[in-house]
């Protein structure tokens, strides 16, 4: 490791230590180590099958590690499925956001968590209590729709974006994975998921960005870990590499 290599474990939020996963014969993760913490935005970076993906998904609970150990706030925790990082306060915004086209922005704002209210012993959709939360809560974080009862397949990619943003951090998680979330969007958009990502620090939430686009994670990322073929190749905190440094040692090109 370089010098440089930033020290963790203790402080992290989440801290996963010396994660290994196979599949069988295939080795995905090799002894691992990576954390964030409040209010911190860490790049997670490698290329396509380097292992990402892998890693998230066990933090997620989508997969159990072969070995290691995953600390939240500290304390040692096993997370078996989705809802129960969820319920840990682990949010994942994946690049197909499971949102409902047809629905609208409330809707999926509140989309499993539905606000409802009781005429007799029926119980209905509190539509309109729904619509003034999803509305205010997104302003509050800054973010402009132009009503909540729009649909949300209407929305460009970027403002889809936000809205799946909006809602994680307004449900109070602690911390936000987003996976890809500029891929495919304008330069414009791009600058607004950018400014929600550091709006999100700056309400405390600890942020894992992950990316292959070294130029665009520059901007708003604290540090940075690179992941190589399953390893954890090192984690530098901003500044103490270039942009063709953090590319170099993603592709090889450079050892750590």
């Amino acid at each position: 490791m370089s010098e440089n290599t930033v020290a963790q474990g203790q402080n992290s939020l989440v801290w996963m230590k010396k994660i290994t996963k196979k599949f069988g014969t295939i080795t995905a993760l090799q002894d691992v180590d990576f954390g964030v913490e409040k209010a911190e935005v860490r790049a997670l970076l490698g290329d396509n099958g380097a292992g990402k993906s892998t890693l998230i998904k066990v933090l997620m609970g989508v997969h159990q590690p072969t070995s290691g150990q995953i600390y939240f706030e500290g304390k040692p925790v096993r997370i078996r499925s989705p809802r129960e990082a969820r319920e840990t306060g682990i949010e994942a915004v994946y690049q197909d956001l499971a949102l409902v086209n047809l629905m609208s922005i409330s809707r999926n704002f509140f989309l499993g968590r539905e606000m409802t209210k009781k005429a007799g012993p029926f119980s209905f959709l509190d539509g309109k209590r729904m619509e003034s939360i999803c509305q205010t809560s997104l302003q509050d974080i800054g973010i402009e729709i132009r009503s909540p009862s729009e649909r949300v397949g209407s929305l460009s990619g970027g403002e889809r974006q936000s809205i799946a943003i909006g809602r994680a951090v307004h449900f109070g998680v602690k911390v936000l994975i987003l996976d890809e979330p500029t891929s495919a969007l304008s330069v414009a958009e791009t600058r607004k998921v950018l400014s929600y990502i550091e709006n999100a620090r700056e309400r405390q939430l600890a942020v894992i960005f992950i990316t292959h686009n070294v130029h665009q994670v520059y901007q708003v990322a604290d540090s940075y870990t690179i992941i190589r073929q399953g390893h954890n190749i090192g984690t530098y905190r901003k500044g103490d590499l270039s942009e063709e440094d953090i590319a170099d040692l993603i592709t090889g090109a450079r050892e750590c």
